[in-house]
């Protein structure tokens, strides 16, 4: 929505040229601008009270650089920054539609179809930006665009930047919106991180606020909006459906309750795809194991391992008019090493060409020349899972104990296997009949160790990739992420691998991928 120009409002801001005010915010302002290239942009301005402030500056550079990793499917890309300007802003894709809050004030509560949409929409933006190791913390309406090609949900991540940067903020202040906030989010207390749960309760206030017209723990009040969050169920008058049940895990107190931002959106697809009954309940069991949905469960994840082989499939879920060709033209998952389909530059070589096998995984065709990066994260090359801190390689013996070595035998070979936007890593030593996949085994101390376990997609044996750099030889290196139980990390003093959740402490310890010929 365009606000017009004010008195004082910049001409350029770096090589952008601002053409209009399109509004404010607490962090700032946005302004629609033109880049050199004559490409319309949305540039967000921080207050200026921060350009002088190094901390911000730092923390304001670190999660714009993990916002570029989001793929921009579901998503505003973020195209460039400059932290070091005067004031610091941040470009970001100009997306033409209003917001899912304009939608709803202007015509009120969405109808069954398009709610649906809209919320698998967002759980599939949820899935990208989590997979990329960024959290929301600021999900709500206004930050949900509905436009001609899809949904696109804005301003993801940057909001730690500014709450993290606490002389800039009033006691017990916090950036957000009250209403879709989680609970823990008002523990000023603890000094516990906000994870990715709290972005899964902005989602369930969110639906519930689309399919109503108001928020499931409104009051009249900030702080009788707060109180009712921590203390009261929500109201979900109004919304039925196995889309109820899911909100209503979504606005669990507990973090821990709530699904994820994956098994949300395989929740949303076993809706649609059964018609609202008999198979939305094994997904609501509370199993961990995102198999319960048997063979229709695989059907959808393989639907988000290759976007292009199941577009029908989209099709059939999402009406054309929310999630349009943006969308179906992707033509393969999210590329953690770098591909078009997430706005950077794809690794350098011929691509591959993919089709899907009868097992629903993608095959290199033939003819093609392969693209070594690509085909290790299709799961069609043998890897060694390459430590780059301490130059040495995982390795999964018979016994089921993993451990750190020179890379040489069988031990050693794993191959990835894509779930959604996830992998599972698994040995293809031929000794090892049972238990070949790494899972996170947790003791009786909560001490997280990587063992050889089944081959299902579990909270314990699915392994998110985000970039991390290069290691010594040029290749791209990862974090390996659990969501359920955190980063893989080596212990230079115990010489052991372990898992953790870091909070806000970098990632110390990363890996490479070295192909090591087809499967």
């Amino acid at each position: 929505m365009s606000g017009g120009l004010r008195p004082g409002d910049p001409a350029r801001l770096g090589g952008y040229e601002v053409l209009d005010r399109l509004g404010d915010g607490g962090m700032g302002s946005v302004f629609l601008a033109r880049s050199p290239q004559g490409r319309r942009v949305a540039v967000k301005v921080v207050r200026a009270e921060l350009s002088h402030d190094e901390e911000f500056r730092g923390r304001f550079r670190s999660e714009v650089n993990r916002a570029r990793e989001v793929p921009p499917f579901c998503t505003a890309e973020v195209l460039d920054a400059d932290p070091d300007h005067d004031p610091p802003y941040l470009v970001v894709e100009y997306v033409e539609g209003p917001s899912l809050a304009q939608v709803v004030r202007e015509q009120g509560p969405l109808g069954a179809a398009r709610l649906h949409s809209i919320a698998v929409g967002v759980a599939t933006a949820l899935t990208a930006i989590h997979g990329a190791g960024v959290i929301h913390r600021d999900l709500k309406p206004a930050n949900v665009l509905v436009a001609p090609g899809g949904i696109k949900v804005i301003d993801f991540g940057i909001a730690r930047a500014f709450e993290a940067t606490s002389q800039h903020t009033r006691t017990n202040q916090m950036v957000g919106t009250v209403s879709y906030m989680a609970p823990e989010r008002f523990d000023t207390e603890s000094g516990r991180p906000v994870g990715p749960a709290a972005d899964i309760f902005a989602w369930g206030a969110l639906v519930a606020h689309a399919a109503t017209g108001r928020n499931p723990f409104g009051g009249d009040s900030a702080t009788a909006i707060a109180m009712r969050i921590l203390t009261q169920p929500p109201d979900l008058t109004g919304l039925g459906g196995p889309l109820r049940e899911l909100v209503s895990r979504a606005l669990e107190k507990d973090p821990a309750a709530r699904p994820t931002a994956r098994e949300l959106l395989d929740g949303l697809l076993a809706a649609a795809h059964s018609g609202g009954s008999g198979g939305q309940a094994q997904l609501l069991d509370g199993s961990p194991s995102l198999a319960t949905a048997g063979r229709a469960g695989s059907r959808r994840r393989r639907w988000l391992t290759a976007l292009a082989a199941t577009a029908a499939m989209i099709a059939v879920l999402v009406p054309a008019f929310l999630f349009g060709p943006k969308l179906l033209d992707r033509q393969s998952k999210p590329d953690p090493a770098g591909s078009t389909a997430t706005g950077s530059p794809a690794p350098s070589g011929p691509a591959v060409t993919a089709s899907a096998s009868t097992s629903g995984k993608p095959t290199a065709s033939p003819s093609a020349s392969v693209d070594p990066t690509r085909a290790i994260l299709a799961g069609q090359r043998r890897i060694l899972v390459h430590l780059v801190e301490i130059d040495r390689d995982l390795s999964l013996p018979s016994y089921g104990e993993v451990e750190v070595g020179n890379g040489t035998g069988k031990d050693a070979l794993f191959v990835l296997e894509p779930i959604g936007v996830d992998y599972m890593i698994k040995s293809v030593n031929p000794d090892i009949a049972h238990r070949p996949c790494l899972g996170v085994k947790v003791d009786s101390e909560g001490y997280g160790s990587l063992v050889g376990t089944d081959c299902r997609p579990t909270k314990a044996t699915l392994f998110g990739l985000s970039r991390e750099g290069k290691d010594d030889k040029g290749r791209t290196s990862y974090a390996i992420v659990n969501d359920e139980h955190g980063v893989v990390q080596w212990s230079p003093t115990k010489r052991e691998i372990y898992v953790e959740f870091l909070g806000d402490a970098p990632i110390d310890t990363t890996f490479s991928l070295v192909d090591r010929g087809a499967v």
